[in-house]
């Protein structure tokens, strides 16, 4: 069987990526948040955990410490205790604190608006950063790959086999291939469908709206 082109790539993305705006239009962030600063704990704290489970715990945190300069003082003992709901809370506990910290002392208090400044705060990657710059600032840098584009993208053979549990390098996949004025409403979209449609063990093919363009439609199809 011959390699597929680019183009024949570029050309499907495009049409998955039309067909998603044309049924979900623009779609809000998941996680309730007011400004960056809570935008990024926000994001640090959904590693592994629903968006749902997030929002359950972020206003007690946000009240108790709405500002850095207030969660850089709270030690990781007082923001596990109320975050402890959510897997791997100790740690995330840990990032809030040192991530609230390094905002104060090396950004005056101003979540930054770039994707290599972002990268160096405790407990933020590359998704977290795109996701920050994309719904917090209106910057378009790259497509946030979490789980559900990360499936999707695989499933419709966007990106090779070899980077199904690389998220970093599906990314730049992604990227190669779609235009950048796609890129914005990738994330959300594809979580959309994902939730929906796109499920991880039983994806609903027959009620897909790519059914017809997927290549893994008659695999996951059962």
């Amino acid at each position: 069987m011959p390699r597929e082109t680019n183009a024949a790539k570029r050309e499907r993305a495009i049409e998955v990526c039309r067909r998603l705006n044309e049924r979900y239009g623009p779609v809000e962030c998941f996680l309730d948040h007011e400004n960056p600063f809570r935008l990024v704990i926000s994001v640090l704290l959904s590693a592994q955990t629903t968006d749902a489970q997030v929002n359950k715990v972020t206003p007690e945190l946000f009240r108790r410490w709405p500002t850095p300069e207030a969660m850089a003082g709270a030690t990781t003992a007082e923001i596990s205790e109320v975050i402890k709901s959510l897997g791997f809370y100790k740690t995330k506990a840990k990032h809030c604190v040192e991530c609230a910290q390094m905002i104060v002392a090396d950004y005056g208090g101003q979540v930054p608006a770039d994707m290599k400044e972002l990268v160096k705060l405790p407990g933020v990657g590359r998704k977290t950063a795109n996701i920050v710059l994309n719904v917090g600032y209106g910057i378009v840098e790259g497509i946030a790959v979490d789980t559900h584009v990360n499936r999707i993208a695989h499933r419709l053979k966007l990106s090779p086999k070899t980077h199904e549990k690389e998220p970093l390098k599906t990314e730049q996949d992604l990227l190669k291939i779609l235009p950048r004025e796609y890129w914005n409403d990738v994330n959300h979209q594809w979580i959309m469908l994902g939730r929906e449609i796109c499920d991880a063990r039983k994806p609903l093919c027959g009620e897909c709206p790519l059914a017809d363009i997927c290549p893994s439609v008659r695999v996951t199809a059962e």
